[in-house]
Order: structure tokens, then C-alpha cells, then sequence
């Protein structure tokens, strides 16, 4: 084999000693790679074991990268400074930790909301403007979500809902976490946005959008590989809408099953064409990033939006995900594996 890639994900001393293609989630992407005669060999990653990690890097010609962006209470500081020194080297990584901090944030959603997918959306930068400017919002009508930059299974991200209340009463929201287990919580506003200052610490900035009313009808995710669909996943979520009255763990407050479809599903071929056509080279232009540093695998998340003048369907980009992208349709390991071969053949 010509050429040898490691696929890095997270575990500890014992998982990464035992680890091999073969007993990982990644397995079909192992094989795919070993069909195009790409070596790859696992790379399972913690903070202790940093310096063996790098020796291990080091010796291949390229990374793929599935870690979260908070996970265990840890995050990828320690990762992403490593793979920056990986790729200076000229070994190409993947999702490069440039490229998420410009497309895997969601910051993402203000500097493409004037796109097609885009929405009214706000950004603070410091504790003071939120403080400033939130409650604006609120007040202009609707509930809005709010969203910590960097973040992962519904970790900072708040449906917050203003309630009536007598004129010139302590105004009062109702929040709630789209985190799997959350019920709504009632408290004054000022506390739920003092509640978000360490928001700032870690992700940088929070940003606004108002609440999408046709959540119910499910959400999107729209599989790409570099610049092309790789797939859809179609799945009705039950993040921000709030339990029964059995609570959050009744069956009735679990989300449904994430159905699957290839790239040619006719149901999405509209959304295809807006991403493959009009919104991803739109979004790469704004964030100034060239096809070959196009994360191999990444996902745009669509809720629907209200219906146009002939009934069709309008999509909201609520997030873009890019450090762990998985689970994958059947067709996504293919096409991964015949990028990284373009990759390392360019490289």
C-alpha cells in the first residue's frame, strides 16, 4: 500500500491499546480505505498519551479526526494544537482545526445568514451585549434560541420563551435545554443570562435565531463530501419541544430514528441542488475556504422553514457539524475514502 492515514478518535489508555480497524464504529471506513490501498490504522487519542499520539501522526501521511468538540468535560484544545503542528508538516488532516473554528462553530449561522439557508439571526461577543441586546429580541416577539459557539449534543443550546407578565414586573422566561433529559425550567431573565456567561469563555460569542415552528416536522441533515451530498438523514427530533407529562424519559420524549437516504433520494433533490450549486460555494466564499480544505466529511443541519407561494418547502440552517460526523449514510464511506485517496494523491 502506496499510502497510510490514521483515523484518530477519542478513548482512553485501554481503548487505544486495543483498538484495530476491525472493532470500532469506524470499520467501514477502514475497509473503504484498504479497497483504494490506503493503509489506516486507528489512532485513539487522550490528553496522557499526547506524545505517543504525535510519534504515531507523524509516521502516516495524512489524519482523519472524529472527536467532539466537548465531550467528558474535556475539549479539543490540547487536539487541535496537535494536529496543527501534524499538518504543518505537510501531512493533510482532516477536519483541519482552522477550518472548523471558520465552518464547525456557530458563529457560522450569522456570517451566512444574508444565504439562502439563513434566518434573522444575532451574535454577542461579550457578556455585556447579550445582556444588551437579548432581551431586545425577546421582547420583539417570539421565543428565540440561543446557541454557545462551540458545542455538541445539545450542550448551550436554549429555547427561551418570554412570559407575559404585568407591566413593570422582573421579566421572566421560560427555558429550555436541547440537551437529551431537560424539562422546562421558569426563572427571571437576568439569571438565565447571567447563566451564559461562560459561554463566552470557552466558545468565544453566543448567537440568536428566532424558534422555528415546524421543528416537529423533523430535521434534515444533509451529508456532504467536500462540496458534493454523500447522503441525508431524516430524523423528528425532540430537542427543544418539551416532555409529556411522563417526564423526559417516556418513550413519547425520545426522538425517532434517524432514517437514512443515498444522495439521490428524490425527496431532497431541491435541498441537493441548493447546497451543491448555490450555498456551499456561496459559504466558501464567505469564509474563504478552497475546495481541497473542505473537511471530507461534514453535515449541514436543516429544519423546514414556512412554505412559499407555491406550497414548497423552505430550509433553515441551524447547524453546521464538522468535528464528529456520525453516524453516516451507507454511501458516506465510499466517498470518504475516495477523497482522502485525492487528498494524499494531491499532498
Amino acid at each position: 500500500m502506496s499510502h497510510k492515514v490514521a483515523i484518530v478518535w477519542r478513548g482512553d489508555g485501554a481503548t487505544r491499546a486495543e483498538a484495530t480497524p476491525e472493532n470500532n464504529r469506524y470499520i467501514r471506513i477502514f475497509s473503504e480505505l484498504r479497497v483504494l490501498g490506503i493503509e489506516a490504522e486507528p489512532a485513539v487519542y487522550c490528553e496522557e498519551l499526547q506524545d505517543e499520539v504525535r510519534a504515531q501522526l507523524m509516521k502516516t501521511d495524512g489524519v482523519l479526526v472524529w472527536v467532539n468538540p466537548l465531550q467528558d468535560e474535556r475539549t479539543r484544545e490540547k487536539l487541535d494544537a496537535l494536529l496543527r503542528e501534524v499538518a504543518a508538516t505537510g501531512r493533510f488532516v482532516s477536519a483541519h482545526p482552522d477550518v472548523i473554528l471558520k465552518m464547525g462553530v456557530k458563529e457560522v449561522l450569522h456570517r451566512t445568514k444574508h444565504l439562502g439557508w439563513g434566518t434573522d439571526t444575532c451574535l454577542y461577543r461579550s457578556a455585556g451585549e447579550f445582556r444588551d441586546g437579548f432581551p431586545f429580541q425577546l421582547h420583539a416577539g417570539g421565543p428565540r434560541v440561543i446557541k454557545q459557539n462551540r458545542g455538541n449534543a445539545g450542550q448551550g443550546v436554549w429555547k427561551v420563551e418570554l412570559i407575559t407578565q404585568p407591566s413593570g414586573a422582573t421579566p421572566s422566561v421560560t427555558v429550555l435545554e436541547a440537551r437529551s433529559g431537560s424539562v422546562p425550567e421558569t426563572l427571571p431573565l437576568e439569571r438565565f443570562i447571567a447563566r451564559c456567561d461562560p459561554y463566552f469563555d470557552w466558545g468565544g460569542c453566543i448567537i440568536d435565531q428566532p424558534f422555528q415552528p415546524r421543528l416537529p416536522d423533523g430535521m434534515i441533515r444533509c451529508y456532504m463530501g467536500a462540496d458534493k451530498v454523500a447522503g441525508f438523514g431524516h430524523q423528528k427530533i425532540k430537542a427543544l419541544i418539551p416532555p409529556p407529562p411522563e417526564g423526559p424519559d417516556a418513550p413519547a420524549a425520545q426522538p425517532g430514528p434517524r432514517i437514512m437516504h443515498g444522495p439521490d433520494a428524490p425527496q431532497f433533490q431541491a435541498l441537493r441542488t441548493k447546497m451543491e450549486s448555490e450555498w456551499t460555494p456561496q459559504m466558501m466564499k464567505v469564509l474563504g475556504i478552497e475546495r481541497h480544505s473542505l473537511p471530507i466529511i461534514w453535515d449541514a443541519d436543516f429544519l423546514y422553514g414556512p412554505k412559499d407561494a407555491a406550497g414548497e418547502d423552505s430550509y433553515v440552517l441551524c447547524e453546521i457539524n464538522v468535528s464528529c460526523v456520525f453516524a453516516i449514510p451507507d454511501q458516506a464511506p465510499a466517498a470518504i475514502a475516495r477523497l482522502t485517496l485525492e487528498r494524499l494523491s494531491a499532498h
